[in-house]
Protein backbone atom coordinates (compact mmCIF):
# COMPACT_ATOMS: atom_id res chain seq x y z
CA UNK A 1 0.00 0.00 0.00
CA UNK A 2 3.01 2.50 0.55
CA UNK A 3 3.92 2.45 -2.94
CA UNK A 4 0.16 2.85 -4.04
CA UNK A 5 0.37 6.26 -1.13
CA UNK A 6 3.05 7.51 -3.09
CA UNK A 7 1.56 7.48 -6.69
CA UNK A 8 -1.59 9.44 -4.79
CA UNK A 9 -1.76 13.02 -6.17
CA UNK A 10 -2.04 14.99 -2.37
CA UNK A 11 -3.51 18.46 -1.74
CA UNK A 12 -1.89 20.02 1.83
CA UNK A 13 -3.91 22.15 4.07
CA UNK A 14 -2.58 22.42 7.18
CA UNK A 15 1.50 23.14 6.72
CA UNK A 16 3.08 25.91 8.81
CA UNK A 17 5.97 26.54 6.32
CA UNK A 18 8.49 28.32 9.44
CA UNK A 19 7.18 24.97 10.54
CA UNK A 20 8.88 23.43 7.86
CA UNK A 21 12.70 24.57 8.37
CA UNK A 22 14.69 21.47 8.80
CA UNK A 23 18.30 21.39 11.18
CA UNK A 24 20.40 21.54 8.27
CA UNK A 25 18.60 24.66 7.17
CA UNK A 26 18.89 26.32 10.49
CA UNK A 27 22.44 25.88 10.50
CA UNK A 28 23.37 27.13 7.03
CA UNK A 29 21.20 30.38 7.65
CA UNK A 30 22.29 31.14 11.31
CA UNK A 31 26.46 30.77 9.36
CA UNK A 32 25.52 33.30 6.93
CA UNK A 33 22.98 35.56 8.83
CA UNK A 34 25.46 35.30 12.22
CA UNK A 35 22.80 34.16 14.50
CA UNK A 36 24.15 31.83 17.51
CA UNK A 37 22.04 29.36 18.04
CA UNK A 38 21.98 27.52 21.30
CA UNK A 39 22.64 24.03 19.62
CA UNK A 40 26.23 22.33 19.33
CA UNK A 41 25.11 20.23 15.86
CA UNK A 42 22.19 19.23 14.07
CA UNK A 43 22.07 15.88 15.95
CA UNK A 44 21.53 18.00 19.18
CA UNK A 45 19.41 20.36 17.80
CA UNK A 46 17.02 17.08 16.65
CA UNK A 47 17.56 15.40 20.06
CA UNK A 48 15.32 18.61 21.44
CA UNK A 49 13.02 17.63 19.71
CA UNK A 50 10.93 15.90 22.47
CA UNK A 51 7.80 17.84 23.10
CA UNK A 52 5.22 17.00 26.24
CA UNK A 53 2.63 19.41 24.84
CA UNK A 54 1.92 22.66 22.31
CA UNK A 55 4.03 24.94 24.46
CA UNK A 56 7.45 23.09 24.77
CA UNK A 57 7.24 22.62 20.98
CA UNK A 58 6.53 26.62 20.32
CA UNK A 59 9.42 27.14 22.42
CA UNK A 60 12.14 25.87 20.35
CA UNK A 61 10.14 26.61 16.97
CA UNK A 62 10.30 30.42 17.74
CA UNK A 63 13.98 30.05 18.96
CA UNK A 64 14.42 28.37 15.26
CA UNK A 65 12.91 31.21 13.73
CA UNK A 66 15.28 33.78 14.60
CA UNK A 67 17.35 32.73 11.73
CA UNK A 68 15.29 33.77 9.50
CA UNK A 69 16.50 37.67 8.10
CA UNK A 70 16.28 38.06 4.74
CA UNK A 71 14.10 37.65 1.53
CA UNK A 72 17.02 34.57 0.43
CA UNK A 73 16.01 32.83 3.78
CA UNK A 74 12.29 32.79 3.07
CA UNK A 75 12.92 31.74 -0.33
CA UNK A 76 14.99 28.83 0.48
CA UNK A 77 12.86 27.65 3.47
CA UNK A 78 9.97 27.78 1.17
CA UNK A 79 11.77 26.12 -1.69
CA UNK A 80 13.19 23.19 0.09
CA UNK A 81 10.09 22.41 1.54
CA UNK A 82 8.31 22.67 -2.23
CA UNK A 83 11.60 19.89 -2.96
CA UNK A 84 9.61 18.11 -0.69
CA UNK A 85 5.98 18.15 -1.83
CA UNK A 86 7.57 17.22 -5.41
CA UNK A 87 8.67 13.83 -3.83
CA UNK A 88 5.59 13.54 -1.73
CA UNK A 89 3.33 13.77 -5.16
CA UNK A 90 1.82 17.14 -3.73
CA UNK A 91 -0.24 18.52 -6.26
CA UNK A 92 -1.54 21.63 -4.52
CA UNK A 93 -0.73 23.35 -1.16
CA UNK A 94 -1.70 26.02 1.19
CA UNK A 95 0.67 27.46 3.30
CA UNK A 96 0.76 29.21 6.50
CA UNK A 97 3.38 32.04 7.23
CA UNK A 98 3.69 33.76 10.96
CA UNK A 99 4.73 37.17 9.91
CA UNK A 100 4.17 38.56 13.62
CA UNK A 101 7.30 35.79 14.71
CA UNK A 102 9.40 37.71 11.96
CA UNK A 103 7.94 41.53 12.66
CA UNK A 104 8.67 41.43 15.92
CA UNK A 105 12.20 40.83 15.29
CA UNK A 106 12.46 44.07 13.43
CA UNK A 107 12.21 42.02 9.97
CA UNK A 108 9.74 43.45 7.25
CA UNK A 109 6.51 42.38 6.50
CA UNK A 110 7.81 42.41 2.56
CA UNK A 111 10.89 40.95 3.16
CA UNK A 112 8.90 37.75 4.48
CA UNK A 113 6.36 37.54 2.10
CA UNK A 114 8.49 38.39 -1.00
CA UNK A 115 10.61 35.30 -0.01
CA UNK A 116 7.61 32.45 0.25
CA UNK A 117 5.96 33.78 -2.53
CA UNK A 118 8.65 34.21 -5.09
CA UNK A 119 9.28 30.64 -3.97
CA UNK A 120 5.68 29.88 -4.86
CA UNK A 121 5.42 31.52 -8.11
CA UNK A 122 8.98 29.10 -8.58
CA UNK A 123 7.05 26.05 -7.63
CA UNK A 124 3.97 26.57 -9.61
CA UNK A 125 6.30 27.55 -12.70
CA UNK A 126 8.99 24.68 -11.81
CA UNK A 127 7.56 21.83 -10.42
CA UNK A 128 3.74 22.01 -11.20
CA UNK A 129 2.44 22.75 -7.84
CA UNK A 130 -0.20 25.42 -7.22
CA UNK A 131 -0.57 26.91 -3.79
CA UNK A 132 -2.07 29.62 -1.52
CA UNK A 133 -1.02 31.69 1.01
CA UNK A 134 -2.13 32.03 4.39
CA UNK A 135 -1.23 34.66 7.11
CA UNK A 136 -1.55 33.04 10.18
CA UNK A 137 -2.30 35.04 13.65
CA UNK A 138 -0.89 34.69 16.62
CA UNK A 139 -2.99 33.92 19.21
CA UNK A 140 -0.69 34.23 22.13
CA UNK A 141 -0.30 37.85 21.53
CA UNK A 142 -2.87 40.68 21.31
CA UNK A 143 -6.07 41.21 19.27
CA UNK A 144 -5.02 44.46 18.70
CA UNK A 145 -1.09 42.74 17.61
CA UNK A 146 -3.50 40.81 14.98
CA UNK A 147 -5.21 43.87 13.59
CA UNK A 148 -2.26 46.06 13.31
CA UNK A 149 -0.48 42.87 11.27
CA UNK A 150 -4.14 42.69 8.91
CA UNK A 151 -3.33 46.53 8.48
CA UNK A 152 -0.03 45.76 7.34
CA UNK A 153 -0.69 43.01 5.08
CA UNK A 154 -3.61 44.62 3.15
CA UNK A 155 -1.16 46.28 0.93
CA UNK A 156 -0.07 42.55 -0.03
CA UNK A 157 -3.86 41.37 -0.70
CA UNK A 158 -3.18 39.88 -4.09
CA UNK A 159 -0.67 37.54 -2.68
CA UNK A 160 -3.11 36.42 0.55
CA UNK A 161 -6.00 33.60 0.16
CA UNK A 162 -6.93 33.98 3.88
CA UNK A 163 -5.95 34.46 7.45
CA UNK A 164 -5.81 32.08 10.08
CA UNK A 165 -5.07 31.59 13.76
CA UNK A 166 -2.57 29.26 15.37
CA UNK A 167 0.20 29.37 18.42
CA UNK A 168 -0.94 28.74 21.85
CA UNK A 169 -4.51 27.54 22.24
CA UNK A 170 -5.48 26.97 25.42
CA UNK A 171 -6.35 30.08 27.27
CA UNK A 172 -6.82 31.79 24.08
CA UNK A 173 -10.55 31.38 22.53
CA UNK A 174 -11.36 32.32 18.85
CA UNK A 175 -13.60 35.17 20.77
CA UNK A 176 -10.84 37.17 21.57
CA UNK A 177 -10.16 37.45 17.83
CA UNK A 178 -13.74 38.20 16.37
CA UNK A 179 -13.28 41.86 15.33
CA UNK A 180 -9.64 41.09 13.65
CA UNK A 181 -11.61 38.52 11.55
CA UNK A 182 -15.00 40.27 10.60
CA UNK A 183 -12.25 42.96 9.46
CA UNK A 184 -10.59 40.86 7.42
CA UNK A 185 -13.68 39.12 6.04
CA UNK A 186 -14.64 42.28 5.01
CA UNK A 187 -11.82 42.99 2.75
CA UNK A 188 -12.10 39.80 1.22
CA UNK A 189 -9.98 37.08 2.58
CA UNK A 190 -11.36 33.31 3.46
CA UNK A 191 -10.95 32.61 6.85
CA UNK A 192 -10.14 29.45 9.00
CA UNK A 193 -8.70 28.60 12.36
CA UNK A 194 -6.94 26.03 14.63
CA UNK A 195 -9.15 24.98 17.08
CA UNK A 196 -10.13 21.16 19.19
CA UNK A 197 -6.52 20.20 19.39
CA UNK A 198 -5.42 21.07 22.87
CA UNK A 199 -8.81 23.45 23.29
CA UNK A 200 -12.26 21.82 24.07
CA UNK A 201 -14.91 21.78 21.63
CA UNK A 202 -16.72 24.76 22.35
CA UNK A 203 -13.18 26.24 20.59
CA UNK A 204 -14.74 25.24 17.32
CA UNK A 205 -17.92 26.01 17.45
CA UNK A 206 -16.83 29.60 18.50
CA UNK A 207 -14.48 29.34 15.39
CA UNK A 208 -17.50 28.05 13.13
CA UNK A 209 -19.82 30.83 14.54
CA UNK A 210 -17.96 34.21 15.70
CA UNK A 211 -14.88 33.58 13.15
CA UNK A 212 -17.34 31.97 10.45
CA UNK A 213 -14.19 30.18 9.17
CA UNK A 214 -14.35 27.42 6.05
CA UNK A 215 -12.20 25.21 7.94
CA UNK A 216 -11.15 24.26 10.76
CA UNK A 217 -7.53 22.97 11.43
CA UNK A 218 -7.19 19.83 14.18
CA UNK A 219 -10.27 19.87 15.57
CA UNK A 220 -9.54 16.06 16.58
CA UNK A 221 -11.46 17.69 20.16
CA UNK A 222 -14.95 17.79 18.75
CA UNK A 223 -15.20 14.07 19.15
CA UNK A 224 -15.74 14.89 23.30
CA UNK A 225 -19.16 16.39 21.35
CA UNK A 226 -21.19 14.04 19.28
CA UNK A 227 -23.57 16.98 18.58
CA UNK A 228 -20.92 19.34 16.93
CA UNK A 229 -19.68 16.18 15.77
CA UNK A 230 -22.69 15.88 13.72
CA UNK A 231 -22.80 19.42 12.76
CA UNK A 232 -19.13 18.77 11.11
CA UNK A 233 -20.49 16.17 9.04
CA UNK A 234 -24.18 17.55 7.98
CA UNK A 235 -22.14 20.75 7.07
CA UNK A 236 -19.27 19.16 5.59
CA UNK A 237 -17.03 21.31 7.45
CA UNK A 238 -13.27 20.46 6.47
CA UNK A 239 -10.97 19.16 9.70
CA UNK A 240 -7.11 19.43 8.42
CA UNK A 241 -5.73 16.82 10.57
CA UNK A 242 -2.04 16.00 11.25
CA UNK A 243 -1.40 12.62 12.46
CA UNK A 244 2.21 12.57 13.24
CA UNK A 245 1.75 16.01 14.92
CA UNK A 246 -1.34 14.80 17.45
CA UNK A 247 1.26 12.06 18.69
CA UNK A 248 4.28 14.13 18.98
CA UNK A 249 2.58 16.62 20.62
CA UNK A 250 1.14 14.59 22.86
CA UNK A 251 -2.55 14.61 21.86
CA UNK A 252 -2.67 11.09 21.46
CA UNK A 253 -0.38 8.46 23.22
CA UNK A 254 -0.24 6.44 19.55
CA UNK A 255 -1.20 6.61 16.58
CA UNK A 256 -3.05 3.60 16.85
CA UNK A 257 -5.65 5.36 19.10
CA UNK A 258 -5.69 8.39 16.87
CA UNK A 259 -9.58 9.12 15.90
CA UNK A 260 -9.29 10.16 12.12
CA UNK A 261 -10.72 6.56 11.13
CA UNK A 262 -13.91 7.21 13.22
CA UNK A 263 -14.62 10.89 11.90
CA UNK A 264 -14.00 9.89 8.71
CA UNK A 265 -16.22 6.75 9.52
CA UNK A 266 -18.83 9.64 10.69
CA UNK A 267 -18.64 11.59 7.43
CA UNK A 268 -16.81 14.43 8.51
CA UNK A 269 -14.51 15.97 5.42
CA UNK A 270 -11.39 14.84 7.11
CA UNK A 271 -8.04 15.56 5.75
CA UNK A 272 -4.42 14.53 6.11
CA UNK A 273 -2.00 16.87 6.71
CA UNK A 274 2.04 17.56 8.00
CA UNK A 275 1.75 20.75 10.59
CA UNK A 276 4.90 21.50 11.23
CA UNK A 277 7.27 18.69 9.43
CA UNK A 278 10.35 19.35 10.23
CA UNK A 279 9.59 19.26 14.11
CA UNK A 280 7.19 15.92 14.05
CA UNK A 281 8.93 14.00 11.69
CA UNK A 282 7.43 13.51 8.56
CA UNK A 283 6.07 15.66 5.77
CA UNK A 284 2.52 14.80 4.14
CA UNK A 285 3.55 11.25 2.56
CA UNK A 286 4.86 9.66 5.76
CA UNK A 287 1.67 11.14 7.66
CA UNK A 288 -0.25 8.86 5.20
CA UNK A 289 1.52 5.74 5.24
CA UNK A 290 1.71 5.63 8.57
CA UNK A 291 -1.71 6.59 9.54
CA UNK A 292 -3.30 3.82 6.77
CA UNK A 293 -1.44 1.39 8.55
CA UNK A 294 -1.81 2.08 11.81
CA UNK A 295 -5.64 2.44 11.46
CA UNK A 296 -5.74 0.35 8.72
CA UNK A 297 -7.20 2.45 6.04
CA UNK A 298 -8.43 0.43 2.40
CA UNK A 299 -8.18 2.11 -0.37
CA UNK A 300 -11.12 3.38 -0.63
CA UNK A 301 -10.52 5.52 2.81
CA UNK A 302 -7.37 6.56 1.43
CA UNK A 303 -8.79 7.63 -1.79
CA UNK A 304 -11.80 9.82 0.30
CA UNK A 305 -9.10 11.05 2.29
CA UNK A 306 -7.32 12.81 -0.67
CA UNK A 307 -10.64 13.94 -2.41
CA UNK A 308 -11.63 15.68 0.31
CA UNK A 309 -8.59 17.80 0.77
CA UNK A 310 -9.59 18.52 -3.04
CA UNK A 311 -12.58 19.86 -2.37
CA UNK A 312 -11.59 21.63 1.08
CA UNK A 313 -9.02 23.39 -0.84
CA UNK A 314 -9.61 27.30 -1.75
CA UNK A 315 -8.85 26.13 -5.44
CA UNK A 316 -11.90 27.28 -7.99
CA UNK A 317 -13.95 24.95 -9.67
CA UNK A 318 -11.55 24.18 -12.21
CA UNK A 319 -8.61 23.32 -10.45
CA UNK A 320 -10.31 20.90 -8.23
CA UNK A 321 -11.84 19.70 -11.27
CA UNK A 322 -8.45 19.01 -12.49
CA UNK A 323 -7.01 17.27 -9.05
CA UNK A 324 -9.93 15.20 -8.80
CA UNK A 325 -9.17 14.27 -12.83
CA UNK A 326 -5.53 13.20 -11.62
CA UNK A 327 -7.26 10.70 -8.01
CA UNK A 328 -9.45 9.28 -10.92
CA UNK A 329 -6.64 8.06 -12.80
CA UNK A 330 -5.04 7.11 -9.55
CA UNK A 331 -7.94 5.04 -9.01
CA UNK A 332 -7.65 3.40 -11.78
CA UNK A 333 -4.09 2.02 -11.83
CA UNK A 334 -2.84 -1.33 -10.53
CA UNK A 335 -4.48 -1.80 -6.72
CA UNK A 336 -1.21 -3.30 -4.80
CA UNK A 337 -1.09 -6.62 -3.12
CA UNK A 338 -1.71 -6.52 0.41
Amino acid sequence: MDHDIDRLPKVELHIHIEGSLEPELMFAMAERNGVALPYASVEDVRRAYEFSDLQSFLDIYYAGARVLLTEQDFYDMTWAYLERCRNDNVRHTEIFFDPQTHTDRGVAFETVIDGISRALSDGERLLGISSRLILCFLRHLSAEAAMATLEQALPFGDRIAAVGLDSSETGHPPAKFRAVFDRARAVGFASVAHAGEEGPPDYIRQALDLLKVRRIDHGVQCVRDPDLVRRLADEQIPLTVCPLSNVKLCVFDRIEDHNLKQLLGAGVCVTVNSDDPAYFGGYIGRNFRATARALDLDRTEIEQLARNAVTASFLDAAGKQRLHAEIDRWRAGPVPEA
